[in-house]
């Protein structure tokens, strides 16, 4: 077999690169793909606002001009100054089961670092913690979510044998929800609310959040800066969220918790799962893909959730309950029974200690890989 390293230089190109996914699980029933339209947005660097702190590059192998796997090289300038290293990562990671494949597509990123004077390359991790992360592990035959890597069990021993290691372990949880909140979810809700004078906004349609936006996500900004692989979102970035997501979120399903001054201090987001619809629209939102989006957004047994932060001198002060009894009112209101809690780190012990509340099963894992290349 004669494999050929590509470098993705045109649009064209990158629009291969991004569709190579959909013929690698093609017929596999776990799989959801991107949104085609989303993945070129993130991709091109024109339209990204993280290109203002990363530099990128993206490569494809071939075999007799079929497409055999694809890898993106990122390195994340603003990271390497935050926590002081020399770091490249890799992402949109997907390769046949071929092990002179998967070298190659690590090889051209490990050169690329080398290049550049870096020593280690860690992933999958895309631009930002709002992309893909974390190499799936565990819960191969459990539906993936939109927006979440899933892969093939075999990426795994391919990035043994090339020496990756270990560096940070995401879990989620699937919860099934009775047709009551529990009692102590609600008693602990109401306590905090009244103990430390809160309230919650009242939202009746999308447009009551837009006042909120920004304060969600210098929020995140504040409340995340710690987390593994987490770099603080720019003010052209946090724009492009606003534009990209808010105009998907449904009322009742992103509680905002206000202080007496109508400061926010808390959130979550949650949104009606896309996975199946998503799958139906085949990673295309027209002519038709939308409809699909539509129809989940209004009829749904199942709820993904995406984002939670509580204002530093706030936390350890049961506010998550409040964030948790909210949600859980409008998905009995709804009649959804079903959550994906999403990825959350594995040493994040608070987290996962409010889904002790319900029935609850960790069903998924995934792992950032690490490697010294020098």
């Amino acid at each position: 077999m004669s494999f050929v390293l590509k470098e993705v230089l045109t649009q064209k190109e990158l629009k291969r690169f991004i569709k190579f996914p959909f013929e690698l699980y093609k017929g596999n029933k776990y799989w959801i793909p991107p949104l085609i339209s989303d993945d070129l947005k993130t991709l091109d660097k024109k339209k990204n606002p993280a290109f203002e702190l990363c530099e990128a590059k993206y490569w494809l192998v071939e075999e007799s001009g079929k497409i055999v796997g694809r890898i993106a090289g990122i390195i994340n300038k603003r990271y390497n100054d935050k926590f002081k290293v020399r770091y490249a990562r890799f992402g949109w990671f997907d390769f046949i089961d071929n092990e002179t494949v998967s070298s190659i597509l690590i090889n051209s990123v490990s050169d690329w670092a080398k290049e550049n004077g870096l020593d280690t390359i860690h992933g999958p991790l895309g631009f930002t913690d709002m992309d893909g992360e974390g190499l799936l592990i565990e819960g191969f035959e459990e539906l993936s979510t939109f927006g979440s890597i899933y892969n093939y069990p075999y990426y795994e021993k391919h990035l043994q044998r090339l020496n990756f290691e270990k560096d940070a372990d995401w879990v989620e949880y699937h919860i099934t929800l009775d047709k009551q909140i529990p009692e102590k979810i609600l008693r602990m809700s109401d306590i905090v609310l009244r103990r430390e004078k809160l309230k919650v906004l009242e939202v009746k349609k999308s447009k009551d959040l837009l006042p909120y936006a920004r304060a969600i996500f210098s929020l995140i900004n504040e409340t995340y800066k710690d987390l593994y692989g987490f770099v603080e979102l720019t003010d052209r970035q946090i724009d492009l969220y606003v534009k990209s997501y808010f105009s998907f979120i449904k009322p009742g399903f992103v509680p905002i918790v206000l202080d007496q001054k109508n400061n926010l201090i808390a959130f979550g987001i949650s949104m009606p799962s896309l996975s199946v619809a998503i799958q139906k629209a085949k990673g295309k939102l027209f002519p038709f893909g939308f409809v699909h989006l539509l129809k989940a957004m209004k009829k749904n047994d199942t709820v993904d959730l995406y984002l939670t932060a509580v204002k530093s001198e706030y936390q350890n002060k049961g506010v998550n309950a409040v964030i948790i009894c909210e949600i859980n009112k409008t998905l009995l209101a709804n009649k959804i029974y079903h959550v994906e809690t999403n990825r959350e780190l594995e040493v994040n012990s608070k987290i996962q200690s409010q889904w002790r509340y319900f029935n609850s099963r960790q069903h998924k894992r995934r792992r950032c890989y690490i490697k010294k290349i020098n």
